[in-house]
């Protein structure tokens, strides 16, 4: 098991985290390609989207290739427990089914669409929202948010941390072994 003492409390790997902010959007740009755009012609304007779709999960499972291979595990203890699949559903109906319906007429809709976009990014990647990628919700994983125990806990500066599992429960006082995607996002090992 891989850890290293000193290893700072803060986010690491931000950009990683944006990724999967950003991946978990991947279903928008799919339904993106297939609608279009009148204003963008469909080769330029599919090839943006389907490379919006793939290329973040793609460095998303990539980071997960790499844990695994490095070991670069951490063993997380188990304080309260939250489940975030009442937020898909926000998810799917407040941003997904909104942004899918708008019509794009012109450049100004067009570029308000975007902005739209990345201040739902930057909002989903500052209040910690990790919301599920479609790649592990097919494998069958979880994502439950995790407040640690103040006691007996390397990592207890952190306030919380995503947990994805293919577990739908873990117990309060558990201990956990997990690898590490983010300082503040972790992969449940050999579950």
């Amino acid at each position: 098991m891989n850890q290293t003492s000193g290893i700072p409390h803060g986010e690491g790997l931000k950009l990683l985290r944006f990724i999967m902010v950003l991946s978990s959007m991947s279903p928008l740009f799919i339904l993106w390609s297939i609608r279009g755009v009148d204003i963008i012609p469909d080769v330029y304007f599919i090839t943006g989207c389907v490379a919006m779709a793939i290329l973040p999960t793609g460095i998303l499972l990539f980071r997960e290739f790499l844990a695994k291979r490095q070991n670069d595990t951490r063993s997380l203890v188990i304080g309260r427990t939250e489940d975030h699949r009442g937020h898909v559903l926000v998810y799917l109906f407040a941003i997904l089914l909104p942004f899918y319906r708008q019509n794009v007429d012109t450049w100004r809709d067009f570029f308000a669409l975007v902005v739209a976009l990345l201040f739902i990014l930057f909002l989903f990647w500052h209040l910690n929202y990790h919301y599920m990628n479609i790649i592990f919700a097919a494998r069958g994983y979880r994502v439950l948010n995790i407040l640690p125990p103040d006691e007996d806990n390397e990592y207890s500066s952190v306030t919380n941390f995503t947990l994805i599992t293919r577990r739908t429960t873990v117990r309060s006082s558990e201990r956990v072994v997990a690898y590490r995607l983010s300082n503040m996002v972790y992969m449940e090992k050999g579950k």
